[in-house]
């Protein structure tokens, strides 16, 4: 699923520990979970704001629970509060729901005054599959394939979160890919770009309050 991709490719396959900001991943996840249910047809977004447009439950069980939050919360709709709130615990609740479909185990680490649960692969054919997420990215924007609007979703929030670089980490190699990426992003359905476009200004306004 979108959010399990990114996942994926937002955390190291040996340590488990975020390629990015913490902040930034756990927006990235956010937009991705909200992608998943429009994707599903439960969403529609207009200028912005969340809109119910199917409340029948989605067979994944994190994507029910988001939906029914989200029909129980009316009076909020703008997206950009949703990526914040939902941002606060998505890299756990994807690493779960990534555990569960044996991708990835959970694994906890002791600090001194707290401990610290991260989601890895760790096994060969887990780490495999970790590893394939962002080459099987690469190799869809090199050739220049023909993308589903899932994988274009990815691609626009990789590129929002500053997760480029970790899936196109050659620009020789990858030369074409960068030429092919706006055209990737900018052919998303309108719901999603504006998904993907408030996703990276939530990620540049967090960013900007951390460097003061």
């Amino acid at each position: 699923m979108l959010a399990d991709q990114f996942f994926l490719i937002a955390h190291e396959d040996r340590t488990g520990r975020s390629r990015l900001h913490p902040r930034a991943t756990g927006l990235g996840l956010a937009g991705a979970l909200l992608g998943e249910l429009v994707l599903a047809g439960r969403l529609r977004i207009f200028e912005g704001d969340l809109h119910i447009a199917s409340p029948n439950p989605p067979h994944d069980a994190l994507s029910h629970d988001i939906l029914d939050l989200l029909i129980a919360q009316p009076q909020h709709r703008d997206v950009r509060i949703w990526l914040a709130y939902l941002s606060q615990d998505a890299a756990h609740k994807v690493g779960e729901r990534l555990e569960r479909s044996g991708a990835v185990e959970s694994v906890t680490r002791r600090k001194m005054l707290s401990t610290q649960t991260l989601y890895m692969p760790n096994n060969e054919a887990q780490r495999n599959a970790a590893a394939w997420a962002p080459m099987r990215l690469a190799n869809m924007l090199v050739r220049g394939m023909d993308m589903s609007s899932s994988d274009r979703t990815l691609v626009g929030l990789v590129a929002a979160t500053g997760l480029t670089r970790h899936v196109l980490w050659d620009f020789e190699i990858h030369r074409q890919a960068f030429l092919n990426l706006p055209s990737v992003v900018g052919g998303l359905p309108d719901d999603l770009r504006q998904l993907v476009e408030l996703t990276e200004a939530s990620v540049g306004s967090v960013l900007a309050v951390g460097r003061r």
